[in-house]
Parts: C-alpha cells; structure tokens; sequence
C-alpha cells in the first residue's frame, strides 16, 4: 500500500500537480487550471517565475544554509533592507520565520518580552476579533476567533480577550459607514477597559480580513480610531498582514491605505509567494533596541533567515518592482471588484462583496434583506468550490460566522492577472453559480 503525508478530508483526492506557469496549474490528469485563489493567497507573482528560479538557483550553488547564530548571510541582510525601504518610518527591524503562523507569534512573544524589559511586566493580554484568524501554533490560536479551528486545543491555551470584527455589512441600524466604524472601534476601547489597562499588552488585527472573515474591510473611519485608542493606553498595534501585505491589495502593506503606522507586522504568505517557507515579523527600532538591552530576543526558529529562502524572497519583491504588480493589483482588483458586484446583480443568494486590491471574496445567504445565511446542512462552501474546481477554477472558502455558518469565496488571483483572465475567472464562476443554484434551488 502506498503511504500517503497526508490527511485528506471526505472529499475526493486531488490530481497529482504535475506543473505550473503564472496563474495555472497543471495536474497530472492533464488538466489545466486556474489558480483563482493563489494557492491560500500566496503566489502573488504567480507560478515558475524565471527570474526568481534564477536567485534560488545562484544561491543553491553557494550555499542554501547557515545557521544565524554562526553566520550573517547576503541575501538576509539585503533582504531586510528591501523591507525597511518600503515600510513606515521606524519600522526597519526585521525577524525572519518561515511561516505566517510563526510570524504572528514572534510578534507576540516579541511584545510581551519589550513590555517586561518595558517596566510594563502587568501587561500580558493581547485583544483581537471574533472571527479571526491569525495562525495554527497555540499562541496564535490564543487570539484567533474561529471555534472550528481552536475548540479541540482550547485546553492547551489560555485564551484572550475578543471584540467583534466589524462585520458592518450585517448590521441593521440607522448608522452611517463612518458612525459604524466608530461604533466598532469603541468596542476596543471598552474591552481595554474592562480587561484593566495596565494589563492589556496589544491589540491584533487583520487590516483587510483574511480567511475568517473573507476580504473584510471595515470603514475608513475604524482604522485610525482603533490607533488613537491603542495610543491613549499605551497597547501595542499589531498588524497581521500575512495575507492582505506584500502587494496584494494594491500597496506593500494593506495598512497603508489609511496611514496607519502599526507597532509590530507579520509577513507571510505573498512573501515568499511560493517559492520557499518564509515570514517575518516587522519591528519598531527604539523597541528592539530595549529587548537587546535586556539580554536578546528569547525566541527562533532553526530556518530564520534562511539565505536559499531569503534568497527567494528578495527576487519576489524585485519582480513586485519590475513589474509593478501594485498598481496591477489595484486596476484588477477594481474590474474584479466590478464583475464580482454584476454578479450579484444576477444571482440573489449573494448578499455581499468586498475586498481590497485582489483580495476579494463574496458571501452567500438566504434572505439579502436580513443577511440570513444559508443553511448549514447545505454545506455551500464546500460544494460550490467542488462546482467550481469541477470547471477548472480553484477558489478559497470558509464560514464567515465564526467558522459555524455563513458561506464565503475568496478570489484572490495572482498580482499578475489580465483582464482577460479577470474575465475568464468571472465567467466560471457565472456558470458555476448557475449550476449551484440549479442544484439548490429549494435552498437558494
């Protein structure tokens, strides 16, 4: 019997890959298809870029490890130049992992370590939103809100505090967007004060919401309040932008859409965009400087810094310059946005779209007036990703509320879409709506 790495859900098995260019993928079925959703939003310059081959390739011919604690190494350092050059002022220290999970934690242990150095050792919690995601280690299972994914480990965690994530496409009020932002930044400032502030340690958000909460974006006016209120008690801001950074909604990091200048990012995913294991955590230099002077950082990771990673990493973000996938991102991003918003114009059981950039997702339900999800037995968020990946199209789906119920779809393709493939990813989806509709029609 052949072994298998594996564990595999009730679904059927997937074809073997056999190879991939820009945004397809070929199975070994002989079957081509495209990568709607970059893998888990990671390949965000797309599939076998020759340039970045090129790096690996130069670097595996030098050397592709040395430990950090033996040896600085080249593309490390130049690496985190690359990042300092193209994050706000201040934020120029880097620590490299190899994963978002990873990244999210380093921030943590990293803001817990300061706060002790700090003279601030009453500081311990970290607040973050109900549903969230924000990795799979136990610490960053501590403050994700997404009861599928932490109710098994509850146990082996402490858990933090929760607010709601500011879900404003379901609220039924009188409310303009700017007052409802404001309503849900508030909801922070209350937790502060309810959980005690000397012993709140930070705050931990998604700036564009990831696979919780599906391409989630809060009004304008949430952002900067929510830095105003970490500012009045001292609580660090840390931006989880392991999916929503590094281009993919249009600007290096997805904060910057509202000038926000965070305390602590985590990087991932588009990072190393597929190419090699690789995140890192994004500090503030003044706060570095106190951990340093307290005996060091208490933490790493066997693979940080990595040179065949980092090497990867800094040919990504010379391929995001040379050809300027910000700024494709943006423009897709809007005619997506477009097609996404005509879809729902023909098929009622999508209550809502949203998204940055080509971060995108759209949410089915039941009824648009009361935003009622569909059924659960339904199963919707996997059976439309089968319809789907049945044409060819791979999407991205979770449960929006708290992992229990809600259906929503991420089309995320890669930065280096076309129109015409923006077009094509529509039409599949066009069709394959038709077809879940005729399937369900009792239901939807």
């Amino acid at each position: 019997m052949k072994a298998s790495n594996l564990f595999y859900q009730s679904r059927a098995r997937r074809p073997e890959v056999d190879r991939a260019e820009g945004i397809y993928i070929w199975g070994k079925n002989g079957q081509r298809y495209i990568d709607g959703s970059s893998g888990a939003m990671v390949s965000n310059i797309g599939h076998s870029n020759p340039n970045v081959l090129a790096a690996m390739k130069a670097q595996m011919d030098s050397a592709t490890f040395a430990y950090r604690l033996h040896f600085e190494n080249a593309p490390a350092e130049d690496l985190a130049t690359a990042i300092a050059d193209r994050t706000p002022a201040g934020l120029d220290k880097v620590f490299f992992v190899s994963g978002g999970s990873e990244a999210v934690e380093s921030c943590v242990k990293f803001a817990r370590q300061w706060a002790v150095a700090d003279g601030q050792a009453s500081r311990w919690k970290v607040i973050s939103r109900f549903p969230s995601y924000h990795g799979s280690t136990l610490g960053a299972l501590a403050i994700t809100g997404y009861g599928p994914l932490t109710n098994a480990f509850a146990p082996l965690f402490k858990e933090m505090p929760k607010i709601p994530a500011p879900t404003c496409y379901l609220d039924r009020d009188n409310l303009s967007d700017h007052d409802r932002g404001l309503k849900y930044a508030e909801m922070l400032r209350d937790e502060i004060i309810a959980q005690g502030p000397d012993t709140v340690l930070a705050f931990a958000m998604e700036p564009v919401g990831g696979a919780s909460t599906g391409a989630l974006v809060a009004p304008d006016s949430y952002y900067g309040r929510v830095r105003e209120i970490c500012d009045e008690f001292g609580v660090l801001l840390i931006m989880d932008e392991v999916m929503s950074g590094v281009g993919r909604t249009g600007t290096f990091l997805a904060s910057e859409h509202w000038n926000i200048r965070p305390d602590l990012v985590a990087l991932s995913k588009g990072f190393g965009a597929g190419y090699a294991p690789l995140g890192a955590m994004i500090a503030d230099k003044a706060m570095v400087e106190t951990v340093l002077d307290s005996g060091g950082f208490a933490h790493g990771h066997t693979y940080a810094g990595n040179p065949l990673a980092c090497s990867a990493g800094l040919a990504v973000l010379n391929e995001i310059d040379r050809l300027d996938v910000m700024t494709n991102a943006r423009i897709m991003g809007e005619i997506l946005m477009a097609g996404l918003m005509d879809l729902m114009a023909r098929h009622p059981f999508i209550g809502d779209v949203r998204g940055k950039g080509l971060l995108t997702a759209f949410e089915m339900v039941s009824d648009r007036d009361t935003m009622s999800p569909l059924p659960k037995d339904l199963n919707a968020y996997e059976r439309f990703v089968e319809i789907c990946y049945e044409r060819n199209l791979i999407t991205y789906s979770r449960r929006t509320r708290g992992g229990v119920e809600g259906d929503h779809f991420l089309i995320c393709p890669p930065l280096i879409a076309t129109e015409a493939q923006i077009n094509e990813i529509l039409n599949i989806l066009d069709d394959s709506l038709r077809d879940f509709a005729r399937e369900c029609a009792s239901e939807v």
